[in-house]
């Protein structure tokens, strides 16, 4: 995105502001969508500027609540009605608050873009066009034309060590899939943890203006140490297996 457009997209304030376009491929659902659920009291309308219609953090929002209730069962009538009710009892405002509190800032990424012949001089002949295809597919890399960009540049450091030291970028892709797969599966326990035992069996629909505050602040303080107690596991992990390693290396040597 060139420096104009990223320009576009912040409004008075800085806030963050997206054309509807934008806001309709965020929330993952057609354009179209927008003028039927403000049609039907779902959405509020944009703030205009011009013939440029302009939607706003609690548009997506809002958005993907519907989007969530609809894959849910809910009937178009029936999450309108929720909403009223959410809105009559004063929660409307703390629901839209929490969903956005449980989903940012769980990835804070510094993307590093090159060129495809930086890409080469960096990694050597370690790499291949089939390691390239891989790291896009496990979403580690984008290719787009003749330039690739990491997401993340504290995971492709560790790549590039990992290689210079020559371990074949093949292997480290195999343990990022093993990665990824026991990260969901650890992901997936903590939140079933803090669904059963933080929010509760009624979900949120039945939960006061009140309650989704507590819940809120229970996410603000948990998100923090989640990675670190991760980390820390990981690092005791590590320090046993290292440590039993170079005691077998040592009973070989002997």
């Amino acid at each position: 995105m060139s420096s104009q457009a990223q320009e576009q997209d912040e409004g008075p304030g800085g806030a963050r502001r997206y054309r509807r376009e934008d806001v309709a491929a965020a929330a993952g659902v057609k354009v179209r969508n927008l003028r039927y659920y403000q049609e039907r009291g779902l959405l509020p309308p944009p703030r205009r500027e011009g013939r440029i219609a302009w939607y706003s953090d609690d548009h997506l929002t809002r958005l993907r609540l519907i989007s969530d209730l609809l894959g849910r069962g809910y009937t178009v009538n029936g999450i309108g009605e929720l909403l009223a009710a959410w809105e009559q009892g004063g929660g409307l405002s703390q629901l839209l608050g929490l969903e956005r509190e449980m989903t940012r800032d769980w990835v804070r990424e510094e993307p590093v873009t090159m060129t495809r012949a930086e890409l080469r001089e960096l990694f050597g002949p370690a790499a291949t066009a089939e390691d390239t295809r891989r790291a896009a597919e496990a979403g580690y890399v984008r290719v787009e034309g003749d330039l690739v960009t990491y997401p993340n540049r504290r995971l492709l450091e560790a790549t590039v060590a990992l290689v210079r030291q020559g371990v074949p970028l093949g292997e480290i892709l195999d343990a990022g899939d093993f990665l990824q797969i026991q990260a969901a599966a650890l992901a997936d326990r903590f939140v079933g943890l803090f669904r059963r035992h933080v929010i509760g069996p009624d979900g949120l629909e039945r939960l006061s203006a009140t309650r989704l505050d507590q819940i809120s602040a229970a996410v603000a303080a948990l998100r923090p140490v989640a990675g670190e107690v991760v980390a820390a596991e990981f690092a005791r992990a590590m320090a046993r297996r290292v440590e039993a390693e170079v005691a077998e290396l040592l009973r070989t040597e002997q």
